[in-house]
């Protein structure tokens, strides 16, 4: 199983339009997301949902995506 902490992650606000906090996703794993108030929350929500999402494709028996090459 790959690392969780392979993945990289992306955040950022959201509109106050739209209750406001932050949203991480994480590329690789499109529709893994946490979304909280502070972004160290939802940095830790995020992890939990990835945790989720990798759990989630080994019961079925699907592989999980590789890691992306980190920016740079």
């Amino acid at each position: 199983m790959t690392e969780p902490s392979a993945y990289r992650y992306e955040t950022a606000p959201l509109p106050e339009a739209e209750g406001g906090g932050y949203v991480v996703s994480f590329p690789d794993i499109p529709g893994c997301l946490g979304v909280a108030d502070t972004e160290e929350e939802a940095v830790a929500d995020a992890q939990k949902a990835l945790f989720a999402c990798l759990d989630a494709l080994k019961a079925v028996g699907r592989p999980a995506p590789a890691p992306s090459a980190p920016p740079g």
